[in-house]
């Protein structure tokens, strides 16, 4: 069990987190209520987060120095410098398919698959599979993110409805995964197998995903689009190697790297495009991706501040306290509540569900222990709540790249984030009877 003898000190190195959603949240907010258009483009969160830095700073008992120390060792983290190169080679791709065809291409075969109402629901579907396949929902936001622009210029339809629904997709292929990096920090945490937290996973992620197609399926009824037969079928090999790919379990950097070079093969076979003008739109895309790659740096740093500073530890100590008063007896539901809101909240502070579920792993597993849940349940619960938290937090990578590539706030995004919503409520209302 943990010690932390300073946890109520410690919780106020979580303040600088607060500063920075009071900052970013409160302006977009007060902005929107004034009428002012592109409310939460008025004060980027990568301007946003930098005062809440420096309240970190300040708060730290170490040397200037040393924390900058943390702090850069922070933005330099492995997860941070991979979710940065991601975000650069999406910001390629979208630019050079767009500019080659690609995505017009796959945007007509698309409105030609789908009937108007199954719109959104096939994208969730599509989205989902990509991510079940790679393991990832970051790699499946930039592999169809551009596409899904594509629908919102061709259909009539919000742009906002659109990111929602794909990061709906993406999240539920993230967490069922048994390649994602989520669901192996899971169960490696809790001693689990993959197959067992699979099972467990899926009763509820399922019921989850069901509901929200419903759910898509009445939103889209009045969608309209006229469809055309007159596709580029030729367009459509970028993305078709990119899902063969994908299936085959490549590195995401090799997907999209090869996205990249073969849309720019095609563009160069069938309308001239020369590679001067495809250096041009690689550059044109990573300056598109600029704000998110400098906050996504910061968010590390300033993490890694809240961390050495007892501020992770102290929240978790404070929800395990919660959990084992509240749950008299050892009661199964309450330690998987308490296991919940400790992915959730630590993930809340970290925006990195992969990181929340390492720190509270340990815990977590405690309390697994003490109420009798089976290690691929706390391992389920683990990976549910941490990507549950991700997906509505417009401060993370999946929000934060999909308001970029559809030209939106990253708020509106996790407004339409549909799936986290109804996958919380489900767990809530399923997990007594799943572990009976």
């Amino acid at each position: 069990m943990q010690s932390a003898p300073t946890a109520n000190t410690s919780l106020k190195s979580l303040f600088p987190f607060v500063v920075f959603l009071v900052l970013f949240l409160g302006t977009g907010i007060a902005l929107t209520l004034q009428g002012v258009e592109f409310a939460f483009y008025q004060l980027p969160a990568s301007i946003a987060i930098i005062p809440a830095i420096f309240v970190a700073l300040y708060i730290g008992k170490e040397p200037l120095e040393e924390k900058i120390g943390q702090f850069i060792r922070g933005a330099g983290h492995e997860n941070i410098v991979t979710m940065c190169i991601i975000y650069l080679l999406a910001g390629a791709f979208a630019s050079v398919a767009k500019a080659t065809g690609s995505v017009d291409a796959s945007v007509q075969l698309g409105l030609a698959l789908f009937p108007d109402f199954l719109l959104l629901p096939g994208l969730f579907i599509v989205a989902a599979f990509i991510a079940t396949a790679m393991g990832t929902s970051m790699g499946t936001i930039a592999a169809i993110a551009p596409i899904a622009l594509g629908f919102v210029e061709s259909a009539d339809v919000s742009p906002a409805l659109i990111a929602g629904v794909i990061i709906s997709g993406a999240i539920f292929g993230d967490n069922l995964s048994i390649i994602s990096d989520t669901t192996i920090a899971a169960t490696r945490s809790q001693g689990a197998q993959m197959k067992d937290k699979f099972k467990t996973n899926f009763k509820f992620a399922v019921p989850a995903a069901i509901i929200c197609l419903v759910m898509f399926t009445v939103l889209g009824d009045s969608i309209t689009y006229q469809s055309t037969t007159d596709i580029q079928f030729v367009g459509l090999i970028p993305y078709l190697l990119i899902l063969a790919l994908a299936l085959m379990g490549v590195n995401v950097f090799v997907v999209l790297t090869v996205g990249i070079i073969s849309a720019a093969i095609i563009g160069a076979i069938t309308q001239s495009y020369g590679l001067f003008t495809w250096i041009s739109d690689i550059n044109k895309g990573f300056a598109n991706m600029q704000d998110i790659f400098i906050l996504s740096l910061f968010i590390g740093g300033l993490s890694a501040l809240v961390k050495h500073q007892g501020g992770l530890s102290a929240l978790t100590h404070k929800i395990e306290n919660i959990t084992r008063r509240v749950s008299k007896g050892n009661d199964k539901k309450a330690a998987g509540i308490g296991i919940g809101m400790l992915a959730f909240f630590t993930n809340f502070f970290t925006a990195n569900n992969t990181v929340s579920i390492i720190v509270t792993g340990d815990t977590a597993k405690e309390l697994a222990t003490d109420a009798q849940l089976s290690p691929a349940q706390s391992a389920s619960l683990l990976d549910i709540y941490a990507c549950i938290s991700q997906g509505l937090i417009p401060y993370g990578a999946q929000a934060l790249l999909l308001g970029t590539t559809m030209g939106i706030s990253p708020v509106d995004v996790v407004m339409y984030s549909f799936y986290p919503m109804v996958l919380f409520v489900v767990v809530l209302l399923m997990f007594k009877r799943a572990t009976k």
